[in-house]
């Protein structure tokens, strides 16, 4: 996998933390009861998904599955 292609996707998978993130907030702008079950679900998962992404074994993880950005090259000339 290219270089570009993995910055890509981890573009996407931080963009769904960051959205993650401030869902609590969008719920409560938008006035929709948080004890909806599909919200609290939401909110459930969203609480979840950002604790995950902070850990430091998500790089690892990410290495794992072929997404890590270790400079193997060095730097850039």
């Amino acid at each position: 996998m290219s270089t570009a292609t993995k910055r890509t996707v981890r573009t996407i998978l931080q963009g769904a933390v960051g959205i993650a993130v401030v869902l609590p907030a969008i719920v409560d702008a938008s006035g929709i009861p948080a004890s909806l079950p599909w919200v609290a679900g939401a909110l459930a998962v969203a609480g979840g998904l950002a604790r995950v992404m902070a850990l430091p074994g998500v790089e690892q993880l990410l290495d794992r599955v072929g997404l890590g950005l270790v400079d193997e090259k060095g730097p850039a000339s």
